[in-house]
């Protein structure tokens, strides 16, 4: 161990404090720690927080470069004039899937902090009549889109999914897997890998230390999947590229609603010659703290509500005066071609910009103490993965309905928003509608302002194919109702709760 170089490069950088603690540290402490700060390229972390710090205070108000994404890359799945356009995008998806041409992409880096949990958030049972997870419900509409479009060409192929998680929740979401046989996937379908982690930094740009000998890190934001995913890594986009993938999916984990390898999404983008898509909901409430896609000096991108002025916010669209100008709302929900994210990988990377997150951080104080501060005392330097689309100018933006597609799970229990009871309220509110629209009744309803019902994923994907299950039938309404395929228990038993209405 080069103790004395080590030295010399954290003094030329700021950071000699790490080593504040050395002689104090058993010796096999030594060697692990010594190799951690070795693995850090001290002078990128000092650049890297520079530049972020000198953006942030530039960026300011620029209203002005603002534009709305033009009308010729917008399309819609809401209303039955598009419904003609819709069917014609889904048989282009469902055709790409069974040629084996798409998989999905879940970033599940982030830990359940918020959530109130210490295990990863695809692991959480909102409380649905099955117990089924946020794991569970995705694989499962994998699933029934692969059977989907089998049924509609005859071909027989799977959709492979790639899970990228966090040093934080690597093992334990591999093990969920293995437990419960994949929900039904082919193992060989479902690929874990691991984002990269970054140093913690204080607020004037030094690395924190987690105990005197380790240094607080943390998942560098969804954006981290570009570096993640870079050809010397063991999952790359060039080993995706020989399988025979040319579009992917990639979404969010806490999205409940999330359309898994969604065929309407991605037959629009390929119908519009797309590099890269997004789903974006409409944005109601000039308040509302959500981002939104827009141009800004010709290039795409998404803007934060707190980067443009209130002025902007409440404009009105001079083509629909009941309608914000802005309102293409962000859900992290994005499509990209293989050859786009390929040359994101290998060329753009670098170049991306780091966003800085305030956060309460451990740390160790000057006695060795590890202390929890109550209030943010650090910063987290994080890309995003939407980020990229100033690379292209082949976007397609897809607006949804926000009641069937999106309702993120990200507050514990007894929360107002984003909460269990939020997402599973969601949840069989789209259900509930599923079943009366193929012809399904609800009795005894007595003024209840949401009937708790849920239709498995391996029995419809959207709605689709249940008028021969409910048309005609009455179901309680005030009995949990569980609709699930006929060969479902072979799959996957439900964790739990049985319903008195389950068929």
């Amino acid at each position: 161990m080069d103790v004395e170089n080590l030295r010399r490069d954290l003094k030329e950088n700021n950071q000699e404090h790490l080593l504040s603690y050395w002689d104090s540290l058993d010796e096999d402490k030594k060697l692990p720690f010594f190799r951690d700060l070795r693995s850090i390229n001290f002078a990128e972390v000092k650049r890297d927080f520079q530049r972020t710090t000198d953006e942030a205070n530039d960026e300011g108000k620029k209203d002005e470069k603002l534009e709305p994404v033009p009308s010729e890359y917008l399309g819609s799945v809401i209303g039955k004039a598009n419904k003609g356009k819709v069917n014609i995008w889904e048989k282009k998806g469902l055709a790409a899937i069974s040629e084996g041409k798409v998989a999905v992409l879940l970033l599940a880096g982030g830990q359940g902090t918020r959530l109130g949990v210490s295990y990863p958030k695809g692991m959480y049972d909102v409380g649905l009549p099955s117990g089924k997870t946020l794991y569970q419900l995705q694989a499962e509409r994998i699933l029934k889109v692969q059977d989907l479009a089998y049924k509609q060409t005859g071909k027989k192929s799977t959709v492979p999914w790639y899970i990228m998680t966090s040093e934080h929740t690597l093992g334990e979401t591999k093990r969920f897997f293995e437990t419960h046989n994949y929900f039904g996937l082919q193992r060989d379908d479902v690929v874990f890998f691991e984002q990269h982690t970054l140093p913690c930094l204080t607020f004037d740009g030094k690395i924190i230390l987690d105990q005197p000998d380790k240094v607080a890190r943390a998942p560098g934001g969804n954006g981290g999947l570009y570096k993640a995913l870079h050809p010397d890594e063991p999952v790359n986009v060039i080993q995706m590229k020989s399988q025979g993938i040319e579009y992917i999916h990639v979404y969010c984990v806490d999205n409940i609603l999330v359309k898994m390898a969604d065929p309407v999404f991605i037959g629009f983008c390929i119908d519009k010659s797309a590099e890269c898509g997004a789903k974006v909901v409409q944005k109601t409430l000039p308040e509302e703290k959500v981002g939104v896609v827009v141009k800004r000096e010709g290039k795409y991108q998404v803007v934060e509500y707190s980067e443009i002025s209130k002025e902007l916010t409440e404009m009105k669209d001079p083509l629909s005066p009941d309608k914000l100008l802005y309102r293409a709302g962000n859900i992290c929900n994005h499509f990209f071609t293989l050859d786009f994210l390929e040359r994101v990988v290998r060329d753009c990377e670098k170049s991306l910009k780091f966003h800085s997150a305030k956060k309460k951080i451990p740390f160790v104080d000057e006695n060795g103490k590890r202390i929890k501060p109550n209030e943010p005392n650090g910063i987290k330097l994080e890309k995003f993965v939407f980020d990229v689309f100033e690379f292209t100018d082949k976007l397609a933006v897809l607006e949804v309905a926000r009641e069937e597609e999106f309702s993120p799970l990200k507050n514990a229990k007894g929360t107002e928003k984003e909460s269990p009871e939020t997402a599973k309220r969601d949840l069989c509110n789209l259900h509930y509608k599923y079943i009366v629209e193929a012809g399904g009744k609800f009795i005894n309803e007595n003024g209840l302002s949401a009937v708790v019902c849920e239709v498995s994923p391996l029995l419809s994907y959207a709605g689709e194919g249940l008028e021969d299950v409910v048309k005609g039938r009455q179901f309680s309404g005030i009995e949990e109702v569980y609709l699930k395929a006929e060969d479902e228990d072979k799959i996957e038993e439900p964790a739990s709760k049985k319903s008195k209405n389950c068929l």
